[in-house]
């Protein structure tokens, strides 16, 4: 399946267009062993004109036959290339761009492309409970891989201290994995899903 990239686009969000939409499908939590809670995920990354996807990612627990039983989470972000801040750029809060988009031409965003080839991304993900994480990684063309560079714990959540994501497309199916490090434990399995594009 080709990929479309909107002729809205940002140009600084081209490497990550494939992305962009809607998704939906099952996961299983942990190791996805016989024994492996079930779930639904519906997954959206949606843009607005800025140098950055919106994200959002609801699941449900569900039965081996995809029947919703409860809300299990929902967790909200934002992901972008990883570079220098310009003097254009908009921001702390409500301070507006001087230059919509401040990248404009393929050629300015593929002067950040890394040694490997592909292009660093920073990804903030918010989650329930007070937990919020700040990735690091890379997007080399349908493949993303990050790493925790911070996780922030509100006084009501559960101790979590790193995390690995990957991402990637396969026959046009969005396929993620999400490990997990607790306090005196290496990184374990904690999620992976199969996602089919809905929009």
């Amino acid at each position: 399946m080709p990929i479309e990239i909107p002729t809205d686009l940002t140009p600084e969000l081209v490497p990550l267009s494939w992305l962009i939409g809607e998704w939906e499908g099952r996961g299983r939590l942990g190791t996805g062993e016989e024994d492996s809670d079930h779930f639904i995920q519906h997954v959206s990354f949606t843009h607005h004109g800025l140098p950055y996807l919106e994200y959002r990612a609801e699941s449900w627990l569900s039965d081996e036959h995809g029947t919703k039983l409860r809300p299990l989470t929902v967790e909200t972000g934002f992901w972008a290339l990883e570079r220098k801040m310009l003097d254009a750029d908009g921001g702390p809060g409500l301070t507006p761009a001087e230059i919509v988009p401040v990248m404009k031409t393929a050629d300015d965003v593929e002067a950040l492309r890394n040694a490997e080839g592909g292009f660093d991304i920073s990804v903030s993900i918010a989650h329930p409970g007070g937990i919020s994480e700040l990735y690091y990684g890379q997007i080399k063309g349908p493949q993303i891989q990050m790493s925790t560079d911070m996780v922030m714990r509100g006084g009501h959540s559960k101790e979590y201290t790193a995390a690995t994501r990957i991402f990637g497309l396969v026959d046009g199916n969005l396929l993620w994995r999400w490990d997990v490090s607790t306090p005196g434990k290496s990184l374990e399995a904690h999620a992976s899903a199969f996602l089919n594009r809905v929009s």
